[in-house]
């Protein structure tokens, strides 16, 4: 049998794996995951960044509060002192002036407070949004990862298959007209054999020489024919 049909055969067994390589690497899924992944990336620097400014507010919150529980503190002791029974009018005044303008400093400090409470209202709505966006994002994330797995399944099941296929008829070629087709097919891009068609490489689309045509008319069926252009192996019917 002639092994350059043979490999004909092969080639296009071999083609077709490259084929499923080439729809693997580009399934529609792996770029919209992608885009996914990069729009999760934008998303956790934004809420970082919001989270940073919901931080400073909540210190700052923090802070008031912790001064008006002083503040308290203050009053409730100055509290104690005037009804402690002192007869002192000097000391019972001042006591109530302190306390009216310790409770002037809260009245001051609740006012900020609920300020900050206001500014920190629509960070949190948009702190909400954001984690609803999030999750949302999430979800295709896990939908489309799914997809890619069922897809390369898929795919695999179908190398396996032409692997098969390929397998069978390699079995049956000639070792050293296979090792030929190999190194030829790793140097030329994975294609290192073609159909000669009304005197032109299938691979290349050269014309061959009329000289080469004819010269390649008369050899036996066996004979290696090569383009001599892009150094292909040449099946002639």
């Amino acid at each position: 049998m002639n092994p350059w049909k043979q490999l004909l055969d092969v080639q296009a067994l071999d083609t077709s794996l490259t084929q499923l390589d080439h729809r693997e690497r580009q399934l529609p899924e792996r770029a919209e995951l992608a885009e996914v992944e990069d729009q999760l990336a934008a998303l956790r620097t934004e809420v970082a960044a919001v989270e940073g400014e919901k931080h400073v507010l909540d210190k700052e919150q923090t802070r008031i509060e912790d001064e008006i529980a002083s503040i308290e503190d203050k009053i409730s002791s100055a509290d104690r002192q005037l009804y402690s029974g002192s007869s002192d009018v000097k000391e019972l005044q001042a006591l109530q002036d302190e306390i009216a303008a310790l409770k002037r400093r809260i009245s001051g400090l609740e006012d900020q407070e609920l300020e900050l409470m206001e500014q920190v209202e629509p960070i949190d709505a948009r702190l909400a949004g954001l984690a609803e966006r999030q999750a949302e994002l999430d979800q295709r994330a896990v939908t489309l990862t799914a997809g890619i797995a069922e897809a390369e399944a898929d795919i695999d099941r179908e190398r396996e298959e032409v692997r098969g296929r390929r397998a069978e008829v390699v079995a049956d070629i000639d070792p050293s007209a296979l090792e030929e087709y190999e190194t030829v097919r790793g140097r030329l891009g994975g294609v290192a054999v073609a159909r000669l068609e009304h005197g032109s490489c299938g691979a290349c689309h050269m014309k061959l020489s009329a000289v080469e045509h004819d010269r390649i008319l008369h050899l036996g069926p066996e004979e290696p024919v090569r383009c001599e252009d892009c150094g292909r192996f040449l099946v002639r019917d």
